[in-house]
């Protein structure tokens, strides 16, 4: 495949996949891709080790890393503010009266652990924080830096570009893609509704031409409910230069996703994910589930801002999962995980360099079949 970012990157197949898990990153990109570890859940010295442990497994092959620096937070978790006591008191009552209607056992929520992991947390999404992270990826050879949502800051842009990495950033509309440009960004993911984690709402196929056509020059990757061959090869023909991919791994061998969560995904369809700020604040696509629908129901004191909102859930869901894992139906209910509505076309295990080959081996035969179309008879 040889396509304008394979010849950049220096990779056989123009696969970016973005997954939080190392094992995942390493596999993807030593079948050939480009692995993407997303570095928000880590602290500085929990991704100093992951990213060793890449570089010692890819051997030189290029991978990247994924921060997320949103241009809007709640001021109590800016630099030096304890976002722990900026939670309402009533979001904490909705949670006890959740577990207890749920029949799961009440956690201490604002134990000193939360308040630790809580401060963490925070801090990995502020100005401060996002640079430590950036500057630990870039004291690593990694060959991309992206950002995860909203237009990267100057301070990241000017690292990356002095280091030689090019910067790439995700996108959900036209205005958005250009922005970015603007920034000095050096690779578009323009990402569709369909796509897990945080996304707008103009699907794929709408918005990929769109920006393409808006940007060029500049590269574009296709994002949003990709999965397949098929897909790979139908985001080429809209112009894209390849494809970024999340939730396909998230049913591999090495994805670290919980196995109850593991379970869900693979018997749900693509109607079973919603957009809701019930994890983050921000709207972002995720698996259906009694979490998702509690928090738009009645009694919801509704979603806090980012990261408040990230760190009421991401301290429950931790604990919910390790009950679901004991076999709690009420935690079972409860729990899910970031996923696009290409969740029903995951339904089987695989190791992801698997994955990779049959997205290659489809994107083939796809192309083939359609250069059989024009044949002369």
């Amino acid at each position: 495949m040889k396509t304008d970012v394979c010849a950049t990157f220096g990779i056989e197949f123009p696969i970016f996949a973005f997954s939080h898990c190392r094992d995942v990153v390493a596999a993807v990109t030593n079948a050939g891709g480009l692995g993407v570890l997303g570095a928000v859940a880590y602290s500085p010295e929990r991704l100093e080790e992951e990213l060793a442990w890449i570089d010692r497994e890819v051997g030189g092959r290029p991978y990247g890393v994924d921060v997320l620096v949103p241009s809007k937070i709640d001021p109590s978790a800016k630099d030096g503010g304890d976002p722990l006591a900026a939670i309402p008191p009533e979001v904490w009552t909705f949670l006890a009266n959740l577990f207890e209607k749920y029949g799961v056992p009440l956690p201490d929520l604002t134990s000193p652990e939360m308040a630790r992991q809580a401060r963490g947390g925070a801090r990995s999404v502020t100005g401060g924080g996002a640079t430590r992270l950036i500057d630990i990826s870039l004291n690593h050879p990694i060959r991309l830096i992206a950002s995860a949502l909203g237009t990267p800051p100057p301070i990241m842009v000017e690292k990356a570009k002095a280091a030689g990495v090019p910067v790439a950033a995700l996108v959900g509309t036209v205005e958005h893609a250009r922005r970015q440009v603007a920034a000095g960004v050096d690779l578009i993911v323009a990402q569709g509704g369909e796509a897990g984690g945080h996304t707008g709402e103009i699907s794929t196929m709408v918005l990929v031409p769109e920006v393409v056509d808006a940007v060029a020059p500049i590269p574009v990757l296709a994002a949003g409910g990709i999965a397949t061959g098929r897909q790979i090869a139908a985001s080429v023909a809209l112009g894209a230069s390849g494809v970024w991919c999340g939730s396909v791994w998230l049913t591999t061998e090495e994805a670290e996703t919980p196995p109850t969560v593991k379970a869900k995904m693979l018997q749900a369809t693509a109607r079973d994910t919603i957009r809701s700020r019930s994890r983050t604040g921000k709207p972002a696509r995720q698996l259906q589930s009694a979490w998702t629908a509690e928090w738009e129901g009645p009694d919801s004191p509704g979603a806090l801002p980012m990261p408040l909102q990230m760190i009421v859930a991401e301290g429950a869901m931790r604990h919910l999962v390790k009950h679901a894992e004991t076999g709690n139906e009420g935690a079972r209910e409860l729990v899910n995980y970031f996923v696009g509505q290409c969740v029903g076309l995951m339904n089987t295990v695989k190791p992801a360099k698997q994955v990779v080959y049959d997205m290659v081996e489809e994107f083939a035969d796809s192309v083939d079949r359609l250069a059989r179309l024009t044949e002369a008879e």
